[in-house]
């Protein structure tokens, strides 16, 4: 029932960017454990995505991206450093997301109800359905590409 509940207000979600076309900002992390990535995979959308999410109102963007990491997987960041951000503007609205990375977390509690799976998987081996932005930010993260901007 919370599964379809999810759905319904993911759906009503998009609706309202379609008729809106907000402005957003948002947070993700690449949290890095032994050559591997922690992905997520919602229960209402299908594939496999960084933790990440909203910003809310007069929240700074590396406690966003502590809450956000924390709620999805259960991991505690110790430090964050920012990657870039970037800039999506599909599904009409004007994203804009800020990616952090921490290489030292500790994983202290389990996930929220939007999330159906958390993994760690190798970044030369990434699943099947990682999203297109996802896979691109990991490999700005290998390329070394701190400070990067452009298109989600």
């Amino acid at each position: 029932m919370k599964r379809l509940l999810l759905r319904v207000l993911y759906v009503g979600r998009n609706a309202y960017w379609r008729l809106f076309q907000p402005i957003t900002l948002g947070a993700q992390v690449i949290v890095v454990r032994d050559g591997q990535v922690l992905l997520v995979r919602h229960s209402y959308h299908p594939g496999w995505f960084l933790p990440g999410g909203g910003i809310k109102r007069r929240e700074p963007l590396e406690a966003a991206a502590r809450r956000e990491v924390r709620e999805e997987t259960g991991a505690e960041a110790h430090e964050l450093r920012l990657l870039g951000v970037y800039d999506s503007f599909g599904e009409r609205k004007s994203d804009h997301i800020a990616v952090f990375v921490s290489e030292r977390f500790d994983l202290v509690g389990g996930h929220d109800e939007e999330i159906a799976e958390v993994g760690f998987f190798p970044f030369e081996g990434l699943p099947e359905g990682v999203s297109p932005g996802t896979r691109a930010r990991v490999e700005d993260y290998l390329a070394g590409r701190w400070g990067a901007s452009g298109q989600w």
